[in-house]
């Protein structure tokens, strides 16, 4: 089953959403499904390697996608909102973390059998 998770909000924006949806990304793969993640809005922060956990958070977000990206894990990074979101505006976005296009989302999204978004 192909299975497309489309992250919106900041990674670190005081609750564990973004966390459990990579999570949930870890152990679909773990269970051989195909995991596609499609960042966009302010999620696009978690692809850049200046994005660090604050102090007194356990979980270091972008670790836990570069994790996912050395598993195979296609990740694309919305390129329109390279310069428009997150707090790192204009940061570029680290290995691996491919820059992307809507049409290429809507082709996944197409594509695939489970779209979530978080």
């Amino acid at each position: 089953m192909k299975v497309l998770i489309i992250f919106n909000r900041e990674p670190y924006d005081n609750t564990d959403v973004t966390w459990n949806g990579l999570r949930l990304a870890g152990k679909l793969l773990e269970s051989g499904q195909e995991v596609r993640l499609f960042l966009m809005n302010d999620s696009v922060d978690m692809a850049r390697d200046v994005c660090k956990q604050p102090e007194g958070y356990d979980q270091d977000l972008s670790q836990m996608l570069k994790d996912l990206i050395s598993k195979g894990v296609p990740v694309k990074v919305c390129g329109t909102c390279m310069a428009r979101c997150g707090i790192y505006k204009n940061h570029p976005y680290f290995d691996g973390a491919e820059k992307s296009t809507m049409p290429e989302l809507a082709d996944w999204v197409v594509d695939s059998d489970k779209v979530i978004t978080l």
